[in-house]
């Protein structure tokens, strides 16, 4: 009797404990095995100084506690972190590069977007990337998919947890209504470009800071450059106020013709439009007909430019 009574409880625990993880933006197994992540941060540093050590992080010990406990040997007080790397290497995860800061990470994103001379490079750019430390923490780069040489580009957010899975965007829940609202207007998925603000999922399904979103923008402009499309499509908030500076929210936004603008020659601009995104579509379906009607104007808009 008490043993049952003592599985029951543990059942409960982990139930507990897997409800919090959940909460907590934690649905996803990444390995066999934990990552200390403060050791791999504190490895890193060491690699970077040359083993000199961070004056940041070394401190004085104090006259109690030399009396309390003998002076450790420079050799005992890097064995820490020795061990995390072992560790990590034996578990074949390599230690992180650490992000540089917004500033200097935008220039460098930047200088990388701008070498690209087509999307593979582009591509690979982005992957290299390591100003932005939400590439640490996702576990996909989702860069983009369908035609390179699209008349429609579609343009969402992040990637939801599907799109982390899978590496590639809209193939969630979200994604299959996008595939039928471009049905509902006679287009393919695979006909248009699709593409997010931000490549990679944050913790949690969150909402991108400004800065994780200005660090990518340079290659998302560069992604339109290179595709070049008759008609650039917003979908949601976020990536509205990313690519046409929004200033007012997407149900006021929406339905309007705009001019994009960013990164391309003097006088040139594409039209684009902001609508609601899929996946507010999904928890508001009362608002799928203010979405029919975008869809109609932009099927409207793509057949005159088409036919010109």
């Amino acid at each position: 009797m008490a043993d049952e009574h003592r599985a029951i409880e543990l059942k409960n625990q982990a139930i507990a404990l897997l409800n919090f993880y959940s909460e907590a933006g934690i649905d996803t197994f990444w390995g066999d095995h934990p990552r200390d992540r403060f050791a791999e941060t504190r490895a890193e540093i060491e690699r970077r100084s040359g083993g000199r050590g961070s004056p940041a992080t070394t401190t004085q010990p104090t006259r109690r506690n030399e009396e309390a406990s003998p002076q450790a040997s420079p050799a005992a007080a890097s064995a820490p972190v020795r061990d995390a790397r072992l560790d990590e290497a034996q578990a074949g995860f390599p230690a992180p590069s650490l992000p540089i800061s917004g500033d200097a990470a935008i220039a460098d994103a930047r200088e990388r977007a701008r070498s690209a001379a087509s999307l593979a490079e582009l591509e690979d750019a982005l992957r290299s990337f390591e100003g932005c430390a939400l590439r640490v923490t996702a576990k996909s780069c989702v860069f983009g998919n369908g035609r390179e040489d699209a008349d429609l580009m579609l343009v969402g957010e992040a990637p939801g947890r599907d799109e982390d899975l899978e590496g590639e965007p809209f193939v969630g829940k979200s994604g299959q209504l996008l595939d039928r609202m471009l049905l509902s207007i006679g287009l393919e998925r695979e006909a248009v470009r699709v593409t997010n603000t931000v490549p990679w999922r944050p913790p949690g399904n969150r909402q991108p800071t400004p800065v994780e979103t200005a660090m990518c923008l340079p290659f998302l402009q560069r992604h339109i450059e290179l595709v070049r499309p008759k008609i650039l499509v917003a979908l949601g908030n976020p990536a509205s106020i990313a690519l046409l500076d929004a200033k007012e929210g997407i149900l006021r936004l929406r339905g309007k013709w705009k001019s994009y603008t960013m990164g391309l020659g003097e006088n040139d601009q594409i039209p684009a439009m902001a609508m609601l995104h899929p996946a507010y579509l999904l928890r508001n379906p009362a608002q799928k007909r203010l979405a029919w009607r975008d869809l109609l104007m932009l099927k409207a808009k793509l057949e005159d430019l088409t036919t010109k």
